[in-house]
């Protein structure tokens, strides 16, 4: 899940703005905003997205059907906290988020990488897992390739890149 604000680019365009935002909201319930002030960027809308492509489609939209020009703040992923008193702690905005004290826990994204690989490069495949700070789940094999499942600390700590 990925964190961005948007802001109007002009302020007296921020009723459009609003009434645009729940047109696509109608459309596509895979985002959820709010309404939120900024000291230096005015009124906006903090939106939770799937990702930095569904931020550009939305961006998109809002330039295409709605004439509507916007400019948004750093795009980043959330760490869901839970914190006495905040059932809905999502909110990155420091001004906004709970008293460091009462945080009982901050969650991280993980996922499960299942990879399928010849048994000559399972060496370093698991050494490649072990080094993006991934743990064994499981280790199979499906005939002669090795299928190995590992938990990895979001899917940017656990990328692999491979060259043919």
């Amino acid at each position: 899940m990925v964190f961005c604000g948007l802001f109007p680019v002009d302020a007296a365009d921020f009723a459009d703005l609003r009434a645009a935002m729940g047109r696509l909201r109608l459309n596509d319930a895979s985002f959820s905003y709010e309404m939120e002030s900024s000291a230096a960027l005015g009124f906006g809308f903090p939106l939770w997205l799937l990702g930095l492509l569904h931020l550009e489609i939305i961006q998109e939209r809002l330039e295409r059907e709605f004439n509507l020009d916007s400019h948004r703040d750093g795009a980043f992923g959330r760490l869901p906290n839970r914190a006495a008193g905040w059932p809905n702690a999502r909110t990155p905005q420091s001004s906004r988020s709970p008293d460091p004290t009462k945080i009982e826990a901050i969650e991280e994204p993980w996922i499960r990488a299942t990879i399928l690989t010849p048994d000559d490069y399972l060496g370093a495949v698991l050494k490649l897992c072990q080094e993006r700070r991934g743990v064994q789940a499981d280790l199979n094999y499906v005939g002669k390739r090795a299928m190995v499942a590992y938990d990895c600390r979001s899917m940017k700590s656990c990328s692999i890149s491979t060259t043919a």
